[in-house]
């Protein structure tokens, strides 16, 4: 009887995406020299296993690339080798190189051979010594053959659609094109909508470019990578020969030279895996050592403590169930007191199994902390500085689903921190500071929410050059009056940037307010602080899950909302003295030394209050996206956990409320927005005057 081995494949997978996890991060603690034993040895274990299990399931090309890494590691453990900078930082794209592979096995989808054929190259000469010929196109050169000067690029650029609202702007892109040499340019707008149809929002162009010139596919990558996963990209050179090996470079693969009437599609986004596969064009190689596998599937591992906990409280709600159903069949009034005893002890249950699912979903954070090690070195070796990344918390546990959402935020704060804050060498001298600067990631609980730190001892945030740069921006006026944490909630704006000169690190002004954006779709907050020559700190709050939260019920004339409590400061009386007006239009309460701008909610949701009076309600003070506002609501009904239900999965945005749940009694509340609610009632005064 034949065994079904593709059961098996997602558990090869989690743990070969392990392994990888174990192998970066070993390599990163190597030092220079003789190899540490207990290091090499656990980097070669996971290699090995990773190398076992795809032979094990037919997955050829990772067994024979595994191969090769796993015959340098094992010359490093014998001492026969040496562990040099050059050999860490190819063991390093070799891990990166599996990575592909890996991925391209369990999606089904291509790789990127001209990337795999470079490491496999760079590993050779190591092993056999500098003088092994390159393959290039599948012919063997010498790497010091002199290769013909590039006459162009042809430039294939279809942004999606949504690019707009990730903050990025197609003719910016294209003026930075033009830098690098004469551009021809023409537009498609064959996809162009109806009128009718149309959604000013949205991108329905995409442009043919000819860039003259001998530019190498680097700079033209620097350009791009901002929309590497936002846009379909096909770059074809125009003559000559490329300066390096086909390489994947910020994510836009470069197909190899060829004639200038032929072109080869680039898949630079992740989403353009699926459609690689119905195009069904593999090469016949490929479709021997990439076996067909299911499809991905996401995964957790949970210890078996919390499991071992979960059916503990299975079993105690099994019991009251139990006791609750014979108490049922013969119901007197002397009962009642043993079945209200009952029902309290089915809620302690219901509410300790709820913690106990929630605690199954909960992972260490190091899982989002483990990519940044790797990160900092390759950034500090590429600008030219000394960095120690310090990681603390790293055992603070968050919800997966929040974790993962939170990973690419973290990346592009940690790059600023690296690219921005932390100074050069030279520069850190002068200014009496070690060589060495310093990044510090820490996470830890706060009460119903995780705090994320990122720090660094660099030059911090100049204010004066900050808020200059946001009145040439149009910003601010240059009349405003700012305090602190205004003017560093400045560089959130969209397009807004300090940098001088634009790297391929950062610069560009685009994606700090996408960082915002997607932090406050958590459910969470972002805070800058920073002391120039000293260093800055970015405080972000998250809720610990996104599926529960505990909130205020209010009710507002018949209806009932809930308010996140992690939203709310205080609710209080009102006093008529303390309330005073703008302009006959917008109303303000003050609160001790603070006016704060008074939100009616039953003209927002257009309902009938038990009184129009502010002195006959009550108002809840809230804070959201930096901002207070005071909520005037009927009446505080009390608190509850509740479970949340997306509404714009099961129906559509609704500005100002962020979703919904069900109640006890069976009917459903909405969940206020705190921030799109000040941001409604802004926009309302605005109108207004």
């Amino acid at each position: 009887m034949s065994v079904d081995m593709s059961q098996f494949y997602q558990t090869f997978f989690d743990e070969s995406f392990e392994g990888l996890d174990i192998m970066e991060s070993g390599l990163l603690g190597l030092d220079i020299g003789a190899a540490d034993a207990e290091t090499i040895n656990t980097v070669f274990r996971a290699a090995h296993s990773i190398k076992g299990g795809s032979a094990t399931f037919g997955f050829t090309v990772v067994a024979e690339f595994t191969h090769l890494m796993e015959t340098l590691l094992d010359e490093m453990r014998d001492g026969t080798r040496m562990v040099t900078e050059d050999s860490v930082d190819y063991l390093l794209k070799s891990v990166d190189c599996l990575k592909e592979l890996l991925t391209a096995v369990q999606n089904e989808s291509e790789y990127n051979e001209a990337f795999v054929e470079e490491v496999k190259a760079g590993l050779e000469r190591l092993l056999h010594g500098d003088d092994v010929p390159v393959k290039v196109d599948g012919e063997v050169s010498d790497s010091s053959t002199s290769k013909p000067e590039i006459k162009g690029w042809n430039i294939e650029f279809k942004p999606a659609e949504y690019l707009l609202k990730t903050g990025n702007d197609p003719v910016r892109l294209i003026n930075e094109l033009s830098l690098l040499g004469k551009i021809e340019t023409v537009c498609c707008i064959d996809n162009i909508p109806l009128f009718s149809e149309f959604n000013p929002e949205l991108i329905y162009l995409s442009w043919s470019i000819v860039l003259h010139g001998n530019v190498q596919k680097e700079k033209i990558s620097e350009v791009f990578e901002w929309v590497d996963d936002d846009a379909d990209i096909v770059l074809t050179c125009i003559g000559g020969e490329q300066e390096q090996n086909n390489e994947e470079v910020s994510g836009v693969e470069v197909a190899a030279p060829v004639a200038p009437t032929e072109k080869i599609e680039v898949q630079a986004p992740v989403e353009k895996i699926e459609a690689s596969l119905k195009s069904e064009i593999h090469d016949t190689d490929k479709k021997s050592s990439l076996k067909k596998t299911p499809k991905d599937q996401s995964s957790i591992r949970v210890s078996i403590d919390k499991v071992d906990d979960l059916i503990n409280m299975v079993g105690e709600l099994v019991i009251t169930q139990s006791m609750l159903g014979q108490l049922g069949e013969n119901v007197t009034p002397d009962s009642i007191e043993k079945l209200q005893d009952g029902l309290a002890q089915l809620e302690r249950n219901t509410r300790e199994l709820q913690e106990s699912v929630m605690r199954i979903r909960m992972l260490p954070i190091s899982f989002a902390f483990q990519r940044f090690p790797r990160m900092v070195r390759d950034l500090s070796n590429q600008l030219g500085k000394e960095i120690e990344l310090r990681l603390l918390g790293e055992q603070t546990e968050l919800d997966k689903t929040v974790m993962e959402k939170i990973g690419d935020p973290l990346v592009h704060l940690v790059r600023n921190s690296v690219d921005h804050g932390i100074e050069t060498p030279d520069e850190r001298e002068a200014a009496g500071k070690p060589r060495m600067g310093t990044v510090e990631l820490n996470a830890f609980h706060q009460g119903g929410s995780i705090v994320i730190e990122i720090n660094d001892d660099g030059k911090g945030i100049d204010k004066d050059v900050i808020f200059a740069k946001a009145v040439e921006k149009g910003v601010v006026n240059a009349n405003d009056s700012l305090t602190d944490e205004q003017i560093f909630d400045l560089i959130f704006a969209p397009g807004f940037s300090t940098a001088a000169v634009v790297s391929d690190v950062s610069g560009r002004g685009v994606g700090m307010d996408v960082v915002k954006r997607n932090i406050r779709e958590l459910g969470g907050t972002i805070e800058v602080k920073s002391e120039k020559g000293k260093g800055s700190t970015i405080i972000i709050r998250l809720p610990l899950t996104l599926a529960i939260l505990d909130g205020q019920l209010i009710r507002v004339g018949a209806d009932t909302y809930i308010i996140p409590l992690i939203s709310i400061i205080e609710s209080l009386q009102v006093k008529k003295e303390q309330i005073s007006s703008i302009g006959g239009q917008a109303e303000l309460y003050k609160l001790r030394d603070e006016y704060i701008p008074v939100v009616r909610l039953y003209e927002t949701f257009g309902l009938k209050p038990d009184s129009e009076e502010l002195v006959d309600g009550l108002i809840v003070i809230v804070e959201g996206d930096g901002s207070t506002a005071g909520l005037f609501v009927d009446d505080l009904l009390g608190q509850q956990q509740v479970v949340i239900k997306s509404l714009e999965t099961n129906f559509r945005p609704v500005e100002g409320v962020s979703g919904a749940t069900i109640l006890g009694d069976g009917t459903v509340a909405l969940i206020l927005d705190v921030s799109g609610l000040i941001n409604l009632s802004r926009q309302s005064s605005e109108r207004a005057a």
